[in-house]
Parts: structure tokens; sequence; C-alpha cells
């Protein structure tokens, strides 16, 4: 919405804007052009080397051409309106037809000029003279044609009522405050590089910019990532005092007779001057009143001060206001405008600022937090969520512009109600809104607060636990002979989340109660209380049945709350049901587990049409009578006509058939995932038709959108962990899908539709062969994802195509590929041989069986112990936590008597129901000091057993010292909510964690809000144009995709930031730098605020700025970016990952650029390290690294050593791609080079030219001052001795594609092939002793030799076909993954001297 404003006469629209300090960065001077001639588009895989060069400057002629015509297209629907405030200033805004006077409401709030100004109507004068008065809800061009031109607005002062006084003053103090500017670290960077830049404008700049450098050397090797923690945070800007205080006055409320002069409230307002005013705020406007002590003087002062708003009148009043408020303005204004704008539910930040700030008074912020509201509306009737949802789902859809308001509405209003449900759930539990069943046990309590319906999930995985070690020991006892399979028996024993056995006094159910052939009636308590699982069901169910948004089915808004153990699950409530009996009007489904099923044709018609869209197909089950029913639906789906008579679908548990893998006793909600079934449909549509869905009939399994989508060829900056975009290419494929499917239907619909009945405890209906043949359907969509897509997802894995870097992004590929968490074991178990892989599987399993544990102690704390209990928690898990008395666990001020002996109790047994200890204050009592009870020992061995158990995968005993303490405090930290001190802990204390550092503990939310789906199809689209290199359609699609995104949901949304990102892309292929800067910049701010200052995704960005600010040649402020994205990644990952080595590899070319090459080989001789420990001698990326080392000699003049390290890049490059590869070529000519070069030199050496001896003198410095360089020469001189090693298993020959890092799936062959590039250059035969290796470095190299090598390497890797031999920089820096390739020489043209 805001990104149709220039909001105000200094400010740029949002689609044109930029942070000043990419502009100032993109000043004219520097070499744009130059640089743009470096970028090549490899447009096509299959384009050879000569011809890319020619592809190149079509593209860039046919963008010149189009590039006005871009801008045009992007903004043809805006028009500029002129308005005039009311103090008589104009404004122009660019509005469009389709714009509401909300919205218009909105850009004068952001405008500096009428910020202040919030109670006003709105005139608008057309052409013709005519005057109309704007409502709030109207759109514009329901009142006038403002397309025609001469159209203008004007801003006339209204009179304040009490609730719009109040507003006014509320949003004075927030414009007071600069706590709503959220200032990205990448601004500062820019504006400090501007400011010392000019300063340094005079001296000499080479020598400035080594100045510079040299503070970002500190960088390090991130050894110990404990350091990097206090660094998180960057300095809080300073604030802006404008006043003391504004309060309201002790003389409120207002008298009855001066209510009648018009007095609505009394300000009490302390200047910085020091002066005291009292100021009534009256319908007209604000003045300061007579009173100075403590009786009521209404009349206006002498100085007879007045204003139609506060900020006017403190400006009259307060000379210090005015500079001081003029400063605020000028401090937002110079922020990029999405630096402004608020994130409508921003991410908890695990980390909090330490030392921990000072807590001053603040009498505006004690008011607000004086009425406890808990998300309700404080005045007027409390908002009806349902009725409001369902009448936007009502809205027309049938237009664009109908369908962006009907979105838009939707994302509003589904928004507002996640943040109220949130607010309302903190509420329920902290006890402050009674329940509205009271004399019912307290976990089946049930609340209705702010028209919203909350309810208890139950954690049965922590309940059963105890259950499930009893069964195991059970069945070792009684082996029988017709034992299963190992592996099925495993499987069959999962606690999978679900099977709610445990009864209101805490005891177990008996053991046969868990057995598979309980009736149905034994099992009807399960249905009564939500568990984690049914509740996760649940919502992924409601949102599936949303996306299909049939009309006349409508379901409620829902949310999962996770908070202080708790998990709360929140609904709208159903209109009607708190007044009757809900199976009056239930007339689809069952509410009895199946015993009497309720139909209506009516009710099916819709349902079916529903079922088709999600691959559900119709079918019959018999009830508890006998009777047989036709349903398209899971039978505990209920069906129910609410008061407003609209069609109700709930409980949608299993909105996708049971997961054949794991049918044992407790696992009712194991259910495949939607995006399995979407790939599976795929698969099958594409063997049985020849619809050409999928061209090569390759298996779909992996969410990158099957083999066609493999096929394109995009360039990826953002390698953003298979999160965001392996999420947009599922989206994009289940589109294709569907409509693929709607093509062989009728040839394979049998084997695209799913009955969700089969394999639970529902009777079916129909002939045996049919039932069977629904069986075998979900038993081979089971068996494609254990014998398809997870193979498939470890090779990705293996071969870097997917690159999760932490719990959330591994998560999140996992879910995008189909694949559950619980099969993460089996992920792990495959991973072995790759030890990033396989610690961030295991951290994540030893997190999750964690998170339980801890979920389950905070259950049974007061609030008074919750920080000591999560301080302790932490010290078990990381410290050594060994002894029972309370000296041994200093944090603690509880109890001091010996603890029992744990022996063999697990702390998941210890809870009873839940919810128990609510209110119970005797309980509480006797349980007060439980977590004292946990030691080290007792925890880990309950996650062992966890992981086990949940996850088939067992623990090694050496997993407490082998974890990544940084990475699994900071996963368990986001997972349950809680904030630490951002300080450096030492892991190896006792106990490294104080109460101290347990900062807070927040909410941890789930939520079904929807996207847009038209902006994503453009977007899906856009990244096929880009692919085939049509950079104009391109540009033009993702403008208009973040064009529709703004309007529907503001700025500030991921989907917001993907666009920015493919943006960035395409400017950066079509050679504007800066334009892709300033792209990069926005998807950075937006990363930060929507997915946190950590996130993977943000540490790509910065990447990614860094690489485009190095193509403008600021490699110092490059290298700063580079420096926060190595601080980030080592927080998410840790030291040890393939991006780290990337991205060192990257910054060790920055340094290179600019004549540092002893910095330069360090990074890379630990690149290579990395890459070798890693992934193995052999891999690509190993070859990338010594590739990499090959030209840093070659710039050095070393060309032996160069000859050398590519000859090993040979070796690798050879036995993973074959001779054939175009990159093993590449790599050939390689030497080829650096072997003339050397002979070239021998040859001047030899007639006896003079050495160049203050480049050998260099060389010979360099190696004395880093004897650890000769050391890892040496090293690798040995190892290289024997020829090339064994081949790393991981790569199971043939396809080693290492694509990015996780970076949009559909791009994944591009960024394979810049990998390849790169990586077709590089590594060494075995290493000289150090006297041969100076030897080398002093070969003959005379000055004019050298230059003309170096300026050779330059041309050859500035894309020059030379000898054959092509460059790797005709590709785009495909973000952290990718070597450097495009800039890896390309500066030097411009020396440093």
């Amino acid at each position: 919405m805001g990104g149709k404003s220039n909001r105000g006469k200094n400010r740029k629209g949002l689609q044109q804007s930029v942070p000043n300090s990419a502009e100032q960065s993109v000043s004219s001077d520097n070499p744009v052009n130059d640089s743009s001639s470096d970028v090549h588009v490899n447009a096509n895989e299959d384009i050879n080397l000569n011809e890319s060069v020619e592809v190149q400057s079509e593209v860039k002629e046919q963008d010149n051409e189009s590039q006005e015509h871009l801008e045009k297209q992007a903004d043809v629907h805006l028009y500029p309106v002129s308005v005039i405030t009311q103090g008589g200033e104009k404004l122009e805004l660019q509005l469009s037809p389709g714009d509401s006077v909300m919205d218009v409401r909105q850009f004068l709030l952001d405008a500096p000029e009428t910020c202040p100004v919030t109670c006003y109507d709105l005139l608008l004068h057309t052409k013709d003279g005519s005057v109309h008065h704007l409502e709030d809800y109207n759109e514009i061009s329901e009142v006038a044609n403002i397309t025609s031109g001469g159209c203008s607005l004007e801003m006339v002062a209204a009179l304040y009522d009490d609730r719009s006084i109040r507003a006014h003053v509320h949003r004075t103090r927030e414009l007071l405050s600069l706590s709503t500017l959220h200032s990205s670290l990448s601004t500062t960077l820019a504006l400090q590089h501007e400011m010392s830049r000019n300063a340094s404008a005079n001296s000499n700049s080479g020598e400035a910019v080594k100045a510079k450098v040299a503070e970002v050397e500190k960088l390090g090797f991130m050894e110990n990532d404990t350091d990097s923690l206090p660094n998180f945070f960057s300095s809080p800007s300073k604030e802006i005092k404008c006043v003391e205080s504004i309060v309201f006055s002790s003389f409120n409320p207002p008298p009855g007779h001066r209510r009648l002069y018009g007095d609505l409230i009394y300000l009490d307002v302390v200047t910085l001057e020091g002066n005291k005013h009292c100021v009534t705020g009256s319908t007209k406007s604000f003045y300061v009143n007579s009173s100075t002590g403590n009786i009521l003087d209404p009349r206006p002062n002498k100085a007879a001060s007045e204003a139609t708003t506060l900020v006017a009148l403190l400006q009259k009043i307060s000379p210090k206001f005015k500079k001081a408020f003029r400063e605020i303005l000028e401090r937002k204004a110079s922020a990029h405008p999405f630096e402004n704008v608020q994130s409508l539910l921003p991410p908890n930040s695990w980390l909090g600022l330490y030392p921990v700030p000072d807590h001053k008074r603040d009498a505006a912020r004690a008011e607000n937090a004086l009425t406890i509201s808990f998300g309700s509306e404080l005045i007027g009737m409390q908002r009806d969520w349902n009725e409001e949802l369902q009448a936007c789902r009502e809205f027309p859809h049938t237009t664009h512009q109908e369908r962006i308001l009907r979105d838009r509405a939707l994302y509003k209003v589904s928004s507002d109600f996640v943040e109220a449900a949130t607010n309302g759930a903190i509420g329920v539990i902290s006890r402050c809104i009674p329940p509205i069943n009271p004399t019912d046990p307290e976990c089946f309590h049930m609340y209705v607060h702010n028209n919203i319906f909350f309810s208890f999930a139950v954690d049965t995985d922590v309940e059963q636990l105890p259950q499930k070690l009893a069964l195991e020991e059970l069945s070792k006892v009684k082996t029988t002979g017709t034992s299963q399979n190992p592996s099925d028996k495993k499987e069959n024993n999962l606690p999978n989340g679900s099977l709610k056995v445990s009864t209101l006094d805490g005891s177990s159910v008996p053991e046969k109660a868990l057995s598979s052939d309980v009736p149905a009636e034994a099992q009807l308590a399960e249905s009564e209380q939500a568990t984690y699982a049914s509740a996760n069901n649940d919502l992924k169910g409601t949102k599936a049945y949303q996306e299909a948004d049939v009309p006349g089915l409508y379901n409620l808004a829902m949310a999962i709350i996770d908070y202080r153990g708790h998990r709360v699950v929140a609904q709208s409530v159903l209109p009607g049901i708190l007044q009757g009996d809900k199976s009056d009007s239930l007339l689809y489904g069952s509410v009895d587990n199946g015993k009497k099923i309720c139909w209506s044709e009516d009710f099916h018609s819709k349902v079916l049409e529903a079922a088709k869209r999600l691959h559900l197909k119709e079918h019959s089950v018999v009830d508890g009578s006998g009777n047989v029913f036709t349903l398209a639906a899971p039978v505990e789906c209920k069906g129910i006509v609410g008061s407003d008579d609209r069609h109700y679908l709930l409980d949608l548990m299993r909105a996708t058939p049971r997961d054949a893998n794991y049918t044992g006793s407790g696992s009712r909600f194991c259910i495949l995932r939607p995006e399995l079934i979407t790939a599976f449909c795929h698969a099958e549509a594409s063997e049985k038709s020849n619809s050409g869905c999928v061209s090569e009939g390759e298996n779909p399994s992996d969410s990158s959108g099957a083999s066609n989508a493999e096929e394109l060829v995009i360039v990826e900056e953002n390698t953003a962990t298979a999160t965001i975009d392996a999420q947009d290419s599922m989206d994009g494929e289940k589109q294709k899908i569907q409509e693929c499917c709607s093509h062989s239907e009728s040839k394979a619909t049998k084997e695209i539709l799913f009955n969700p009945n089969v394999f639970t405890e529902f009777k079916l209906a129909g002939n045996t062969e049919d039932i069977a043949a629904d069986e075998e359907n979900v038993r081979n969509a089971s068996l494609y994802l254990k014998d398809v897509v997870l193979p498939k997802f470890i090779h990705d894995l293996s071969s870097l195509e997917v690159s999760p870097m932490d719990g959330q992004t591994l998560t999140e590929a996992l879910h995008a590929h189909g694949i559950n968490v619980r099969y993460i074991g089996k992920v792990a178990e495959e991973t072995k041989h790759m030890p990033h892989l396989w610690d961030l599987c295991s951290n994540e399993i030893v997190v999750r069986s964690a998170k339980h544990i801890i979920k389950d102690t905070l259950r049974d704390t007061e609030d008074h112990d919750l920080g000591h209990t999560v301080s302790h928690f932490f010290n078990c898990l990381l410290g050594k936590v060994q002894a029972v008395s309370a000296k041994d666990v200093p944090n603690s001020t509880l109890s001091k008597n010996p603890k029992k002996g744990h022996s063999g109790n697990h702390a998941s047994g210890k809870s009873s129901t839940g919810q128990d200890k609510l209110g119970k204050g005797g309980y509480a009592r006797k349980k007060q000091s439980l977590y004292l009870s946990i030691t080290s020992e007792s925890l880990w061995t309950d996650i062992k057993e966890f992981a086990r158990l949940k996850y088939q995968f067992e623990l090694p005993e050496d997993a407490r010292e082998r974890v990544k303490k940084i990475a699994v405090i900071r996963n368990l930290c986001q997972k349950v909510g809680i904030t630490i001190a951002a300080r450096k802990y030492d892991f190896n204390a006792v106990a490294p964690f104080q109460v101290s550092d347990i900062l807070n503990i927040q909410p941890v939310v789930k939520h079904s809000i929807p996207v847009c789906s038209e902006a994503k199809d453009l977007i899906e689209t856009g990244k096929v144009q880009l692919a085939e290199g049509m950079l104009s359609e391109a540009y033009v699609l993702f403008s208009e995709a973040f064009t529709i995104l703004q309007q529907v949901t503001g700025p500030m949304h991921r989907e917001v930031a993907n666009c920015c990102r493919y943006l960035a892309m395409v400017l950066y292929h079509a050679g504007d730098m800066s334009g892709a800067i300033m792209q990069q910049h926005k998807e950075l701010i937006i990363n930060e605020r929507c997915l946190g200052l950590d996130h993977p995704d943000t540490a790509h960005s910065y990447g990614n700025m860094a690489l485009f600010y190095h193509g403008l040649s600021q490699t110092e402020l490059a290298l700063r970016h580079m420096s926060r994205a190595l601080l980030l990644l080592s927080l998410s990952s840790g030291p040890d990952h393939p991006d780290v080595a990337a991205t060192f590899i990257n910054v060790a070319m920055m340094y290179q650029d600019i004549g540092k090459m002893d910095t330069a080989l360090r990074y890379l001789q630990e690149a290579l390290k990395k890459n070798e420990r890693l992934l193995g001698e052999e891999h690509i990326q190993t070859a990338v690294c010594y590739h990499a080392l090959a030209i840093a000699f070659n710039c050095m003049g070393a060309f032996k050593l160069s000859h050398q390290h590519e000859k090993k890049t040979y070796d690798i490059l050879v036995k993973q791609l074959g001779e054939d590869d175009s990159r093993t070529k590449d790599s050939q000519n390689w030497m080829k080079t650096f072997k003339t070069r050397e002979l070239q030199m021998n040859a001047q050496k030899q007639k006896g030219q003079a050495l160049d001896s203050a480049s050998a003198q260099k060389a010979i410095d360099l190696l004395k001052a880093h004897p650890d360089l000769i050391q890892a020469f040496q090293a690798a001189a040995a190892k290289a001795g024997g020829s090339g090693g064994s081949a790393n298993p991981s790569n199971g020959g043939g396809e080693t594609l290492p694509r990015g890092r996780g970076f949009d799936e559909r791009a994944a062959k591009a960024a394979a092939e810049i990998r390849k590039k790169a990586a077709a250059k590089g590594p060494t035969q075995a290493l000289q002793p150090l006297t041969q290796l100076l030897n080398i470095v002093n070969s003959g190299s005379t000055p004019a030799a050298v230059n003309e090598a170096v300026d050779e390497g330059k041309r050859e890797y500035s894309g020059d076909v030379s000898n054959g031999v092509k460059g790797p920089e005709d590709q785009a820096p495909v973000g952290l993954g990718s070597g450097l390739a495009a800039k890896k020489t390309k500066t030097k043209v411009k020396p440093t001297s």
C-alpha cells in the first residue's frame, strides 16, 4: 500500500526508493557502466562459450531499449494528485484510482509535513470545480476520475472527540520517539562509508582503503562462535529527546461544566527548558491553560498559545522542542522508507541487549500498560472475528482490483486475529481470563475472550514416554514368533504425538488401550482433547481448505500459541455455538468418532468440490448402526450450519491421508504432507498421461519443481537455504500440478484421489477391491515418500543443491519436499558421511526432544521460578550439573534440600495432564523445586530416549560433547520463545547460565494467514522469463507482483522480500548494479524485520549486498557486509558449514582485489580446510577452493603454484564430471595458460632479464609473516603426494550439481552451473617445500612480465575469450554459496596504489 505515494515533496515512492546511503554510494563517478560490461547473463545452460558474449550484448541492448518502457509500465496506474494541507502547503501524491481514502490517509500519516495531523476531513476538488467529501471507506474511483488530471485534495480540520483526541496524543508520543525506526546495519554502514569517503576525498585514496580494510581483517576464522554473541547488536542509535514528559493530567476527566465548553482532556507537559504547562485538549484545538497548582484554571494563559495539533502547540511554547523534532524528522527521512514501517507480526528475538539497558521512568508507557485488555478493544463493541473473516471471503473477486481488495481485507483481518489471539492466550495462560466451564477438570477448561475461543492442547509425546518404554520392555520379553521386520516394529512403537491416553488423575491407561485393535468406543476419549499433533494437523487442514476456496464452504480463523510450556488453540467463535448444542446443527461428519454420522446433500456437494481440489476421494463409510454414508472428507470432521446460515467445516485433522509407513497405535495423526500428495499426483499424472506435464518423466520428488523446473537456468543471488523459495516453488508447482491433473483427469483420476479414512478405525463400506485399491494408493504415496523423495532429498543435501543452515531452514526444506519431520532420524542416518549435515540433523533432534522436556518442566513451574527453571535447564543441557545440593546450582535460590535421586525417572514422566498445576496452590508448593531434580545426566538420558522413540535415532554416547552449543541454544530459544542475554558464555563451566541471563519468555505462534496467490503466480512466471533471459518481461512481472503485494500485505512481508531479490537479480543481469543494490537493500531490511536479525536469509542478504558493492569497486563497504554475514552464519550454523567456506572464498577474492594477498591466502586456505573436512577432498566445492588458490597465486606471479592447484582442480573435475564436461575443459585451458606463463617467465629469466626484487621480497615477507601458510602448504603437499585420494562417497558419481546455498529450487540448475563454472578451475599436485616455494615465487618475474600476466588474467577473467579459455565471471554471484566468480580479478583493472 505504501508503495504508491511520493510521501511528500522530499520522499520517494517506495517503488523507486533507495536508502540515502545506497544513492550516495552509487554516485555518478562510480563506473557503473564499466562494471556492467563484466556482467554476463548465462541465459541458457546450453549456450556455448563464444555465443554467451553475443547473447550478453543482445540482452543488454534489449534492456537499454526497454528500460524507460519498463518504468512506465510499472507505474502506469499511478496519477499525480496535489494535496493542500491545513497550513496551506502543497504536497503531491501518486495515487491509483483503486486506492481507498484510508490509503490516502496512510500516505499523509507518513509524509513529514502532515505526520502530526490525525483529525481532518478530505475534500476532493475536480477539474470541473465540483467538491466531494470523501468517506474513509470509499475508493477514489467511486467519487471522481483522477486519471483525467486536474484533481486536488484538501485537508480540512475536523472536530476532536474523546476517542480521536486520545488517538492524537498516542500518535504524537509515537512521533517523538525513534523506537518505531528500525534502522538496518546495512544502512548505517553505507552512511558511515559515505561520510568517511567524503572526509578522505582529498587524501590518498589507496591509503584510505587500506586503513579501513585493516579493521575488517579482525574477522578471524570464528574458532569460538560464543565470541560473536556480544557483537550481534549494533550500537543503538542515540535517542533524540524533544520533551521531558507528556502525561494525562490528574485534572482528568474534565468537570461537567467544562465539558459544555468542549474540554476533552488535560495534559501535563514538561518541556526541555524545564517549564511546566497544563494543556487543554478541546474539540477544536490544544491550548495552554492557566492552571499552576492543584486547582484547575481553564482560561488560556496570557501567551494565548493555541494550535490544532499538539506538535504545533509544543513548537510554539518550546524552541528546544522545535529543533529536536526537526532532527527526528530528518533522522526518519534519512532512513529507508521500509525502516519506518511496522511489521505486523515481528519475529521473537532469542538474544537481548547485554548489559541489560536501564529501565527508565516513562509515564506514557505506564499509562498504556494500566489497562489489561489482552487484545480486546477498550472502546466500542468487541470485534466479531468470524463475521469479519467470512464477510471478507464473500467479497467479489472477479476483477483484478476486486481480488486485491479481497486479499488485502483477508490479510488484515487474519493478522489482527492472530495478534488478538496471541494476547488472549497470554491472558488465558496467566490465569487472568476465567473459563466458561469452571466445574470441569482443568485440562478441559475452555475460554472465550474477545470473541475468540481458547482451549488447551496436551503434549502426549512427553506423557507417553514412560508408557512407551514399558511397552518396549514388554515387547522384548514377549518376542513372538511372527515378529515383524525390526524397522516396522520401531515404527509401530512411535509415540507420534497423538494418542490421548492420560487419564484425568495423571495415571496411565492400561497397556491394552494402546493396542491397535481397540474398538472405537475405547478411543472416544481421544477426540475430547486436542493434542499437539492434532492441533498442528487441524491448522494445516484449515489452511488447505481455505486455499481451496470453495464458495459457500467456510472455515474458522485459527492460531496455535505456545507460551510458558502450554499450547493454546485459538479459534474464532462459531455463530450460535455458545447459545445451543452443536449436535443440533451438525449436518455432516461425526462428533462421536463415527458411531453416528450425519449427512446432507447440500453440504456434501460443497465438501466434494473442495475434495477434488485437495485430491480426496468420495467414498463410503459405515456408522455404528450399520448405515452407509458417502463422504468426501475425514469421518471426524464436523459440518455445521451456524446461526448465520453459513456452512462451516471444522476439525480437519486429516485433510491428507494417513502415512502408511506409520500405522502403530500411537500414530493416529501421522499423516502425509500436502506437498507430498501434490508431488506424488504430479509423478502419477506424468507417468499415466501424455499431456506433457513433466517433460522427461523424471520423478518430481523434490519440491524444486520436477525436471522441467530444473531445466530453468536462473542465477539466484539469495541462497536462502531452501526456505522461502522452496516453499514458493512448491506453491507454484501445486498450481501446475492442479492444471496438469485437470488435463489428465480422465485418464488418471483414480491414481490421484485418496481416501482419507483408510488405515483408521473407521469402517469403510463398498467392495473389498475398492477398499484395497484405496489402501494401495495411500501405501504407494507413503512408499514414494520413503523410496523416492527421501533418497532424492538426501542426495540434494549431499550435493549442496539444498543447503539448510539451521533447524528452522532444515524443517522448511523438509516440509517443502513433502517430508514430515518425524523422518529426520532417517535423514541423519543417511548423511553420516557429511559432518555438517549429521550435526545439523542430530542437533535438531536434540533440540526437539529437549523442547518437549523443557515445556513440560515450565508447565509445572510457578511464575516466580521461571527464570531459575530456564537457566537450570540450560545448565543441565550444556553445562555439567551433577550434584543434588543447591550449592551446585548456583543460580537457584530455592529449596536447599537434597534432591531425590533421579534413578531413571524421566523428566517427561513427572507431568500429569498438561494443565494440572494451574491454580492448585498446594500441588504447586509440593512441586516447587521440581526442576531442581533435573541433572545433566538425567536430562540427556531423557533426550536420548525421546530421540530413539520419536525419531528412531540413536544419539551417540558423546552427543553431549558433540552438540554445537550456540546453534542448539539458539534453536531451542526460538522454539520455546526464550530470550537470553547476548554475552559471551563459558560452556566449559559447570553452570554457564545465570538467572540474570534469562531475559524473557515470549509466545511462539503458528497461524494460517493467507498469502496473495496472484502475486505468487506472477513471481513464478517471472522466474521462467528470467531463466530464458527475457529481462524486460521478468522485470515487468516482478514489479507487478511487488505492487500487488505492497497493496495486499504492505512492504513488511517475506513475499515482498522475494520480489525484491528477483528484481535485484534482473537489474544485476542488466548491468544496473546500483539498481540491484537498491532492491537488495529492501530485501535485507524486510528479512531483518520479518524473519529475524540472524535468520540465514538475512545473512545471505548481507552476502549479496557485499557482492554488489564489490561489483561497484566499493570493496571496503563490501567487506563490512561480509563481516556481518559471517557473524550471522556463525550463529545459525556454527563455523563448520560449506556456506561459511564459500563465504571465505568471496572474502578472499575481495582482499585479493585490493592487493592484500596475505589475508586473501589465509581465507582461501581456511576455506580449503573446511571443504576438505566437511565435503571430502574430491567434492566440487573443494575444487572451487583449489581454483581460487590458483588464481591468487597467478596474481602474485607464482605461476608454477597456480598450475599445480589448477591440476588438482582438473583431477577432481575429471573424476566427478568426466573429461568432456565444459567445466573440465575450462580447467584444462587454465592449466595450459598457467603453464605457458610459467615457461614465459623462465625464458625471460634465462635471457638474463632483471627480477622484480620488490615483488619477490613481498612474497618472502608474506610467508615469513605467516608461518601457518607454509605449514598449510606443506600439509597439503603431503596430502597431494598420493594421487588424488579416494572419491567422496557422498557424490555418488554422476550428478554433482552443487547449486547455490539452498536458494530458489527453480533456479537450481543455474546455480549449479555457476558453481560448476566457478569450480571448473582448480587444485594442486604435491606442493613444494618452502625453499622451492620461494624459488617459484621468485622465478623470473620481471615487472613487465608480471604486469602483463596479471593483465592477461584480468582480461580472461573479465570474460574475454583468450586462447579459447572463458573466464567464469559470466556468472552472477549466487549469494554466499557461489564463488565470487564474476569478481575474482575484475577490479584489478583499477589498481589500488
